[in-house]
């Protein structure tokens, strides 16, 4: 999701006075909160929907045929038939359309007439949503809805705390915090009117963010994003809440971003639409044939055309002149000819092929998401279909690029290791007796918290916290487990809490506490704390409590700087109860050395030590971060406390102005250690990403972890391999970057290389770089250089990328090559890079939905990718490409025989078909095999599909759909057209047959003829293809005995007539064996001389069926 920057709108800020709606409203035209999420209205629906549908050029060709086809002199069919295929097309488009949005207003009216509690004089009382306006203050109870975006006045915490679930908002399930200011809840709880205008920002769409300030008797109080409670999220752990609307309606965050993301087109129909401009050239060109052969015949006759049937210049009526024909001279003729023409060739350009295509990824889809094999019971999550036109392009990805943490791994993070004052622990292999009597005999029996998740403490690390000790090392421990407690967003949610909580000392009795935060990385940090004896219990947005081993530990909050992506860490300032304030910090290793105390030379060498063990735990795949700590007192409080106050009340630039607020403080830190959380991988990835490799797909990790980390995991599961040679890209300034490059591609000759990825005196290779490189290279010139190398490696590394960095080497590769690419991820990071790709897929993981919410097909876990590509994307691309092809086939061999018709019968463009016989063939008679043969047809099994993950390669060589493919199914098309006409024209030549009755020969035995055609391809048959395929014929006959039973109709009776002569069985017969002849052999030839790997797969499961004791039955599941 691409957020709006339109957060310095301060020259034109909103002002809200609080519980004056009719103020705030008549200065300003802010927006009810009536919401409207449907497209259409009564008034408006036929036209606009007609508007949206004719953004197809298909249509407007058809609307251009049926109008022709309305003018006297062109009228071919009869006025209303023509109109029937598009109409039929627009109706059902029309009423699906019609009927999602008259969803959408059902929807739209339950909401609008929900209810909340809206302060009035008197109190409280309830107002429909749609009422609701900004000024106004609201009461929320517990878990209702917030109806519009509201900053927080009051809460039922006297701390003024509120926790929220944001699911309907960005999908995550976690608890968030949201705070009052201590100063309104303060006066609402006292039962004071509460008066005052808050200055914001423009509604704008960035969900994260919230700039604000609050005039209240005289003071400015800072608003920030921990102010406000959004449109959609539900209120928890809460009794109630009081707010103020600042958005309302269509101006709320969750309305702004309700837009869809953008869509996808697949590869095949873009190639699809080459092929259409080819048979329009066909269109044209028989058209043209036409009109001249009309002109030419005329001119050669025209001095007989007084006597000629439809040329006389009077039409004789029982021996009577009659009316005047209207003849409008050669040119004109020829002129109308040509476009009668273009009205009985039409369906050469196939319209119902857009309709057969939604049915058949529909039908796909349904299969897709009720494969049991793709259902993840941990998450108890199924497949996702969220998007319906790309489908076939799941079985022709080259790329795919991949976040690391929560795809390839759990996101489930465990404390294992930690470096204290230049000392390793974790590698304790004490048993869990020796373990348990440590716990007591240190810490005591009686521990006072519960935690969810069970962690083994290290022997050693408990000796040396409470062992009576006053060295600098324990102060260090005492430091740095206060640092991962204190330092965080996360809410401690307690059960069975003791009645002396309140107390100095906390009770005997056991109390569950679980910890909920948007980052599991967070959650296992204070998780380890309170393992070792440091727990946070209590948060409020101004203060902390932590029971350190059984002493209740108060500490005030000044400020909080959270984690972000230029400055890679995070910190809190904290006021202890003796007076004394300290900075704690925790970040990543790249962004925290450089902001360390360098005074002493035992500080090179803590910072050596813990460089040391950084690298051992990061070569283990274990996630690190490093912890520093800072006192404050005097001047430098003062000026950060000025900085800080002043930065959050800024309208203006307030990131900006925070961020040097916190480089203030987060220098010259004392190192106290670092920490190693163990992220373990998921369940199948090192075979899924073997399997996929196998099948000729590049697979790519962007990870935001540090290298040695993204190192391990990629050698963990497979996607590094000991035989290949690094090539390692860590530049600090392009110079570097160009040169690294440079020597890269002269050492492996990249330039020399044009074929095959690896060279035999070289093996293959791995690049891995880095973010920072990434910075100079993507926006210089030498993003070229970067591709040329990266096509020389099996696989591509890249680490401590960020979000906009990852969609950046997405668009990379889809602007240098025709390749398709699939972008995978779980978290808010991942969403442009999933967007940014031909394919996205999102995980349905620890960090949210906002992944799935923006990607195309969503699962559970990565292994699953190897079934969605190697099985479905493979049947699905085979099924799309025969589909396309087929179309083209049954509509070309139907308007050919019609053409060389028109070349008998002296260029007149009459036709010996009825008119609704022509109507219904792509319609009716030949519609429902197409769709059925797309949806449930297989070339493999599953089990063949994934056991050989080479014949994936199929869809990267095109083999299903391409232009040579096409130009064969043409020339068959053209012989196949040629048999349908001239064999009953054999056959019947000494007999007296009218043209109505060869019209009904001619139609049936095209529909026979398709039909067999089809079934000659079909490679899995079950009961609905044979009801399809045979069923189609049928009703055909069905059709035509009903047509051919009207007296009105000039074919009456023919079908009758024609069923008693053995001819027409023969020739029906002969039109079969003599059109398919030439396919067969073809066919033949091609799979005994000529197979491909399908063929030789599908031979071999044949073998298999037919003989038991070589291998299991062929597999029959759905698919």
């Amino acid at each position: 999701m691409k957020l709006e920057d339109n957060t310095t709108r301060h020259d034109n800020p909103r002002l809200i006075h609080i519980n004056d709606p009719k103020k705030t409203c008549d200065n300003s035209h802010f927006s009810g909160n009536e919401i409207r999420t449907s497209k259409y209205t009564l008034l408006n629906f036929l036209p606009k929907n007609l508007f949206i549908q004719f953004h197809r050029v298909a249509y407007l060709y058809f609307l251009a045929i049926a109008a022709l086809n309305q003018l006297p002199p062109l009228a071919v069919f009869g006025r209303t038939v023509s109109l029937f295929p598009l109409l039929f097309v627009l109706t059902v488009t029309a009423v699906k359309d019609g009927y999602e949005d008259w969803r959408r207003h059902r929807s739209d009216r339950n909401e609008n007439n929900r209810e909340a509690l809206v302060l009035q004089s008197d109190g409280f009382h309830p107002k429909r949503w749609k009422m609701i306006q900004a000024g106004e203050v609201l009461k929320i109870s517990s878990d209702e809805t917030i109806p519009c975006d509201m900053v927080l006045l009051a809460t039922s915490d006297p701390s003024g705390i509120a926790y929220i679930q944001t699911m309907n908002l960005d999908g995550e399930s976690n608890l968030k915090t949201r705070y009052a200011r201590q100063e309104t809840n303060k006066l609402f709880l006292e039962g004071t009117m509460i008066s005052g205008i808050i200055t914001c920002e423009q509604p704008n769409r960035n969900i994260y963010e919230f700039m604000a300030n609050m005039e209240l008797n005289g003071n400015f109080l800072p608003l920030s994003q921990s102010n406000i409670i959004l449109r959609g999220c539900q209120l928890k752990n809460t009794e109630w809440a009081v707010g103020v609307v600042v958005y309302a309606g269509q101006d709320t965050k969750a309305m702004l971003n309700s837009a869809m993301s953008p869509s996808k087109r697949s590869r095949l129909e873009t190639y699809m639409n080459r092929e259409t401009f080819w048979l329009s050239v066909f269109l044209l060109i028989m058209c043209l044939v036409v009109g001249l052969g009309m002109g030419l015949w005329l001119n050669r006759h025209k001095f007989q055309l007084d006597t000629l049937p439809y040329y006389r210049k009077v039409y004789f009526q029982k021996g009577k002149d009659g009316k005047k024909y209207k003849y409008y001279g050669i040119p004109m003729e020829t002129f109308f000819s040509f476009l009668s023409s273009i009205i009985v060739f039409q369906i050469m350009i196939p319209i119902s092929l857009y309709i057969t295509m939604e049915l058949v990824r529909l039908g796909q889809s349904y299969f897709m998401i009720g494969d049991q094999h793709m259902y993840d019971s941990l998450s108890n999550s199924r497949f996702q279909c969220r998007s319906l036109n790309i489908n076939e392009d799941l079985g022709q990805i080259r790329y795919i690029l991949s976040d690391k943490t929560g795809t390839l791994t759990e996101n489930k993070m465990e404390f294992k290791k930690a470096s204290i004052w230049g000392k390793s622990y974790g590698d304790s292999k004490a048993g869990s007796r020796e373990i348990d009597a440590t716990v007591e005999e240190c810490m005591g029996s009686g521990r006072k918290w519960k935690l969810k998740s069970e962690i083994t403490p290290d022997t050693e690390l408990i000796k040396l916290l409470y062992k009576d000790l006053h060295g600098e090392e324990r102060i260090a421990a005492y430091d740095f487990f206060l640092t991962l407690a204190a330092c965080n967003t996360v809410i401690p949610i307690l059960t069975g809490i003791p009645s002396s909580i309140s107390g100095s000392l906390l009770s005997d009795g056991q109390t569950s506490i679980d910890y909920q935060g948007e980052s599991p990385d967070e959650q296992a940090l204070v998780a380890a704390a309170s393992a070792y004896g440091y727990t946070l219990f209590e948060r409020t947005s101004g203060h902390i409590v932590i029971d350190a081993n059984g002493e209740k530990l108060r500490l005030d909050v000044l400020g909080l700087h959270e984690f972000d992506s230029v400055r890679k860490r995070m910190s809190v300032v904290i006021r202890f109860p003796n007076g004394s304030v300290k900075v704690l910090v925790k970040g990543a290793d790249t962004s925290m050395f450089s902001i360390l105390k360098k005074d002493l030379p035992c500080d090179d060498r803590m910072r050596h030590v813990t460089q040391v063990h950084l690298n051992d735990y990061s070569s283990e795949g274990l996630r690190t971060l490093v912890v520093a700590s800072r006192d404050l007192s005097g001047e430098l409080l003062a000026e950060w406390q000025q900085m800080y106050e002043d930065a959050c009340t800024s309208l203006t630039d307030r990131v900006v102005k925070l961020r040097q607020a916190a480089a203030l403080i987060e220098c010259n830190l004392t190192l106290l250690g670092a920490t190693a959380i163990e992220d373990r991988l998921q369940e199948g990835v090192p075979e899924a990403i073997e399997s996929l490799r196998q099948a000729g797909i590049k697979v790519w990790v962007l990870t935001g972890d540090k290298q040695e980390t993204a190192i391990s995991i990629g050698l963990s599961c497979r996607l590094l391999t000991a035989d290949m040679h690094q090539i390692i890209i860590n530049g600090n300034s392009e110079h570097e970057c160009r040169k690294l490059l440079c020597d890269a591609k002269a050492k492996y000759h990249v330039n020399y290389i044009t074929g095959e990825e690896d060279r035999p005196t070289f093996g293959p290779l791995a690049l891995i770089i880095d973010g920072n490189s990434l910075v100079y290279i993507l926006e210089k010139d030498l993003e070229y250089e970067l591709f040329n190398l990266t096509t020389l490696c099996k696989v591509v590394l890249c680490c401590r990328v960020a979000p906009l960095q990852k969609a950046g080497i997405v668009d990379m590769i889809k602007s240098r090559t025709d390749d398709l690419t699939l972008a995978i991820g779980d978290g808010a990071n991942d969403v442009s890079m999933i967007q940014m790709a031909d394919v996205g897929v999102g995980i349905c993981g620890q960090e949210g939905r906002q992944a799935v919410m923006a990607s195309d097909f969503a699962m559970g876990q990565f292994r699953f990718l190897k079934r969605l590509l190697l099985v479905h994307g493979h049947w699905n691309y085979q099924r799309l490409g025969y589909l396309i092809l087929y179309n083209f086939y049954r509509n070309a061999v139907f308007v050919l025989m019609l053409f060389w018709y028109i070349l008998c019968t002296a260029f007149s463009t009459t036709s010996a078909l009825t008119d609704w016989s022509s109507v219904f063939y792509s319609v009716i008679y030949t519609s429902v095999p197409t769709v059925v043969v797309g949806i449930l047809d297989k070339d493999l099994s599953h089990k063949t599909l994934l056991k050989y993950p080479k014949l994936y390669a199929a869809g990267h060589r095109q083999e299903s759909y391409n232009m040579t493919l096409f130009w064969i199914t043409m020339v068959d098309t053209l012989w196949q057209s040629l048999v349908l006409f001239y064999v009953p024209l054999f056959t019947y030549r000494e007999s007296t047959i009218d043209i109505w009755s060869m019209g009904s020969l001619w139609t049936i035995a095209v529909v026979i003829l398709v039909n067999v055609h089809l079934a000659m391809d079909i490679q899995r048959w079950v009961f609905v293809t044979h009801a399809a395929i045979w069923g189609s014929i049928v009703v055909t006959y069905g059709c035509m005995v009903v047509l051919d039973s009207i007296p009105v109709f000039p074919n009456y009776g023919t079908i009758y007539h024609l069923v008693k002569s053995p001819v027409y069985w023969i020739s029906i017969l002969l039109i079969m064996v003599i059109g398919l002849l030439p396919r067969f052999i073809f066919k033949v030839c091609r799979q005994i001389f000529w197979p491909s790997d399908i063929q030789i797969a599908r031979e071999a499961e044949i073998l298999r069926k037919r003989r038991p004791f070589f291998g299991s039955n062929a597999d029959q599941d759905s698919s």
